[in-house]
């Protein structure tokens, strides 16, 4: 037998209206168009809250109930709800209804359509029956004050949950569709809306990350998955592009009346942890490669220091030696071995060896940063310069002075860094028959491998050239 459903419900003396998940109404039957005084050709295609206007109570009580249903795919049901309807007059009529929401799903599990059946309980028919209408109207009140009892409890609970650190949020159904997600879960994700959409939906960069192929196991399983730092990619603003965020969490899944089924998505942002974690092991992995570095220049330092003499002398070339570095890398420290002032490294070298009378040198040149290992070099080169200076050269009596002077180069996308130390007015200097390791040291100059140096033994004292990349 085929019967026509369609034409049963259009001549029902009950109310129906069918909409989409959307909440547009797709059609509406004769005693529905009849209690609400309309025709289908005014409200056909236009939202319900559009058709029939609403706020206050009796809009949150509606708006809830359908919100419900395309979360769960379950049926709802609203015991007693006011409801203004225009009149022929242009006002308002206040009538009272309880009303059914039931669903239908597709065959993926989605609700497709949601049937409304509502009863009018007060107001409308004012003749003989008037006092059976007051007691089901009665009745009806008490049912909703006790739903209203529950649904408060609810509310403070959502309220708990909305408030909590970490994100969280309630998928439900085969589609894994959002029932909740509280204000740190939306923040994750860019502020999207989430409640009534499937994640595919809500959240599509996941897809092929395979997320949902995740939540799909432990629905089939129904065994909890914990995420460990997991790297997910998610549009956390209004633009496309993808931001990495590290997640801790865990998918649990849940049970509830009525054979309801879903999955709990608890946990928390630790991005930065990561990256602190990440910005840390750099650190020390820098730090052991410098600490390496310097244990290498100490002990060439040492053997270079000690082989030619033993004695007192060898001590304090190997201690003054190790002053300079030691000074150097004080400098670097407080800039955290980012990068150093040429300036205050010159600076800090002539007073560890020179003492503090800067009247027996000069400083000129623009302001240069180098990178840490040109800094510790030019430290060094510095020393050395300065002691051989004391030693032999201009600062060895009490009217010498050294000029130092730098400046930069720039050859297509290369700087160059120029630098000149020149004596005057100290004792006439010979070039020595050999070349020690301080002067082995100084030719090294900047470290660079495109670098040079240069040593003059000039009738007014000791030049010495350094050119080196920056």
């Amino acid at each position: 037998m085929n019967i026509d459903f369609q034409k049963v419900l259009a001549h029902s003396p009950n109310p129906y209206v069918i909409l989409d998940p959307s909440l547009s109404i797709l059609w509406a039957n004769n005693a529905y168009l009849k209690v609400t005084d309309r025709n289908l050709g005014e409200i056909e295609g236009r939202g319900m809250f559009e058709a029939f206007p609403s706020e206050g109570e009796s809009y949150r009580q509606l708006k809830s109930s359908f919100e419900r249903v395309l979360a769960t795919g379950e049926p709802d049901e609203i015991a007693h709800i006011p409801y203004q309807i225009p009149n022929a007059e242009g006002g308002f009529d206040t009538h009272v209804w309880s009303a059914t929401h039931t669903p239908f799903l597709d065959g993926e599990g989605n609700v497709e359509y949601v049937l409304q059946h509502t009863v009018k309980i007060t107001g409308m028919d004012q003749s003989g029956s008037e006092r059976d209408a007051a007691g089901v109207a009665r009745r009806a009140e008490a049912v909703e004050q006790r739903y209203q009892g529950a649904t408060k409890q609810l509310e403070r609970f959502r309220a708990l949950l909305e408030q909590a650190p970490g994100f969280v949020a309630v998928v439900s159904g085969r589609s894994h569709r959002f029932i909740m997600a509280n204000a740190a879960y939306r923040q994750l994700v860019g502020q999207r809306d989430l409640v009534g959409k499937t994640v595919a939906e809500a959240l599509p960069e996941v897809i092929d990350q395979g997320f949902i192929t995740l939540l799909d196991k432990v629905r089939e399983n129904d065994q909890p998955y914990f995420g460990k730092r997991e790297r997910v990619l998610l549009k956390t603003g209004d633009n496309d592009e993808l931001e990495a965020r590290f997640l801790e969490f865990i998918y649990q899944p849940i049970h509830g009346a009525e054979g309801f089924r879903g999955i709990l998505v608890q946990g928390h942002d630790v991005t930065e942890e990561v990256a602190f974690e990440e910005h840390q092991r750099v650190l020390i992995n820098e730090l052991n490669h410098r600490v390496k570095n310097t244990l290498a220049v100490v002990q060439s330092l040492a053997h270079q220091s000690f082989r030619d003499d033993g004695g007192s002398h060898g001590l304090k070339v190997f201690t003054d030696r190790i002053a300079a570095l030691a000074s150097a890398h004080s400098l670097l420290a407080e800039r955290s071995w980012e990068s150093a002032d040429l300036r205050l490294i010159v600076e800090g070298s002539l007073e560890a060896t020179a003492g503090f009378n800067s009247t027996r040198y000069s400083l000129d040149g623009p302001s240069v940063v180098l990178a840490p290992q040109a800094a510790v070099a030019l430290s060094m080169v510095v020393h050395e310069l300065s002691t051989n200076a004391l030693k032999y050269g201009a600062l060895s009596n009490d009217e010498g002075f050294v000029d130092i002077t730098w400046h930069t180069e720039n050859t297509g996308n290369e700087r160059s860094l120029i630098i000149d130390w020149q004596e005057h007015g100290g004792p006439a200097v010979d070039e020595p028959s050999r070349s020690g390791f301080g002067t082995r040291l100084i030719k090294r100059g900047l470290g660079s491998p495109q670098g040079c140096t240069s040593i003059e033994f000039r009738d007014t004292g000791l030049h010495c050239r350094i050119e080196g990349r920056i």
